[in-house]
């Protein structure tokens, strides 16, 4: 009788490792596709030589294989499934960069606590709470992280409002740049409550160079998902 490879454990710890490299370890789908097709013709060519030489007092288990059979099928639908990603993301890109392009010189409200001052302007920017807080302080931070102007803020769940004009602690008036608003906020338990910070600028480019559209204002880059409203000049 011909001696055949039997399709033992270490055949099928072999294969299972090549048809995760074909899902993992290519970029491309076609050549994954083209690897798993190999895996699979060694698999039934290991198979079929078994089948007609095994012993017939002492049949094969069919288990085996079985649930090798199986297992291919699923690393096909793996494939299939992560081109229908790729297909999805780069619809959604693409989607995101028309939407991107289409904010260009409209003011917008960004989820971002960072804002450009002008020399002798205002900085404006929002913020709210889920729950109500007990006690809360509004520090405003330059591009080095220093406060140079603190307040207390409303202690109340919803929106608010918190208008800066520039004038510093001590009395000077600080130069244009970016700053940003921290908002510490505690309740009756000294417990922190979480906040959401907003501002609004102006949208004045778009970078592309990300993996999705990053919009640019005067404070910097701001990821597309971060553009809460739009509003025109008069809003």
């Amino acid at each position: 009788m011909t001696t055949v490879p039997n399709i033992d454990q270490n055949t099928v710890n072999t294969i299972n490792s090549n048809n995760a490299n074909a899902i993992t370890g290519n970029t491309n789908n076609a050549n994954a596709l083209s690897q798993l097709g190999d895996n699979f013709n060694t698999f039934l060519t290991l198979l079929t030589a078994q089948l007609q030489n095994q012993d017939p007092l002492s049949p094969m288990d069919s288990n085996q294989f079985t649930q090798q059979l199986v297992q291919f099928s699923q690393v096909e639908q793996q494939i299939q499934t992560n081109d229908n990603l790729k297909t999805l993301i780069s619809s959604y890109q693409n989607s995101s960069a028309g939407t991107a392009l289409s904010y260009l010189g409209k003011d917008a409200i960004l989820k971002s606590s960072d804002l450009s001052l002008s020399s002798g302007g205002q900085a404006n920017w929002a913020y709210s709470f889920d729950k109500d807080p007990s006690e809360v302080t509004l520090s405003v931070e330059d591009s080095s992280g220093h406060i140079v102007y603190s307040q207390d803020g409303e202690a109340a769940s919803g929106n608010h409002l918190f208008s800066w004009n520039g004038q510093e602690t001590g009395g000077s008036t600080a130069p244009a740049g970016v700053y940003s608003l921290v908002v510490t906020a505690k309740d009756s338990t000294g417990a922190s409550v979480d906040s959401t910070i907003t501002t609004r600028e102006t949208i004045m480019g778009v970078d592309f160079t990300s993996t999705t559209p990053q919009v640019i204002t005067a404070s910097g880059s701001h990821d597309i998902t971060d553009v809460q409203a739009i509003l025109d000049g008069s809003t």
